[in-house]
């Protein structure tokens, strides 16, 4: 019986444009000024500003340097886990001051909150920072759903392509691989959740239907019918 949703954002709860059109152009445009702003002031930001070095082998004093290789990394869709976190921390600033309102499909904003209430632990897994998934959700066009989440996790447990990672969550959640259903719609991911033996709904909103024997749904409705099922 699943008792647990564990979902990813881009492309299954929101759409890859919103992603993709709204928020990488803004923190393109935004974190060079945040980065000069807050690099000598914010621990948070000189934390991943090391980070960045040490990955880039730029030198940590030239901070011009860094934000070019940030800017090369948004660019690229890098999953650098210090990028992913300064792009959290500017989309944070545009989040409070109304300039950015996350997406969330209607279906999926319907079913996250019926699913909360039946009683389903429901959590995040995303390449994007627990700060951005809590930002994401938090300020929608359709209002805030973080109370409807139990948890959040990013790339720090693992990539989303490996299965030690699903393992790790399965870890950190304290329940059966059985018990999970993990939603996504990328299927290289859900055969990484596989292999830790969760149960897995690939979510495919547009286009063909792929010939497979996997669980397909075209929306959220469709991922509850196989819910009530098991």
């Amino acid at each position: 019986m699943i008792r647990v949703v564990l979902t990813d954002i881009e492309g299954t709860t929101s759409s890859i444009s919103f992603v993709h059109d709204v928020l990488f152009p803004y923190a393109s445009e935004h974190l060079p000024g945040f980065v000069r702003d807050q690099h000598q002031d914010n621990l948070e930001v000189s934390e991943q500003l090391d980070a960045v070095a040490e990955a880039s082998g730029v030198a940590r004093e030239d901070i011009e340097g860094l934000i070019e290789v940030l800017k090369t990394w948004i660019s690229e869709d890098r999953k650098e886990t210090s990028l992913k976190a300064l792009q959290g921390m500017v989309w944070e600033q545009g989040y409070q001051q109304g300039e950015l309102k996350g997406h969330i499909y209607a279906d999926a904003a319907d079913y996250l909150q019926r699913w909360h209430d039946r009683g389903l632990r429901l959590f995040v897994y995303s390449s994007g920072s627990v700060k951005a998934q809590k930002l994401i959700f938090g300020f929608t066009t359709e209002g805030d759903f973080t109370p409807f989440f139990s948890g959040y996790f990013d790339t720090r447990i693992g990539g989303k392509k490996e299965a030690a990672a699903y393992r790790n969550i399965l870890s950190e959640l304290g329940v059966e691989a059985a018990t999970v259903l993990f939603l996504s719609d990328v299927e290289a991911e859900l055969e990484a959740a596989e292999e830790s033996g969760m149960q897995t709904a690939w979510l495919v909103r547009e286009g063909d239907l792929p010939e497979t024997e996997r669980f397909v749904a075209r929306d959220f409705a469709e991922v509850d019918a196989l819910l009530q099922k098991r």
